[in-house]
């Protein structure tokens, strides 16, 4: 993470605004205190990764059991 202060990013926005376009997070302090990240927005996550995952069930048993159990672990 790169650190910078207020008048900095003033001055040079277009520069920190491309390193947080190329997935930077970029923290600026005033006063020598931390006031802000500035990061990249996350990217859309398509709707079927946001849920959790459920175990597959065979007669009410998960498959990842049987198969440990078939290979004898």
């Amino acid at each position: 993470m790169q650190e910078t202060t207020l008048s900095e990013l003033r001055n040079q926005t277009r520069h920190f605004f491309d390193l947080i376009e190329a997935g930077e997070t970029i923290r600026v302090l005033r006063n020598g205190k931390p006031i802000a990240d500035i990061m990249p927005v996350q990217k859309d996550v398509p709707s079927w990764k946001r849920r959790q995952a459920q175990p597959l069930l065979v007669n009410g048993v998960e498959i990842s059991r049987l198969i440990l159990e078939d290979r004898g672990c």
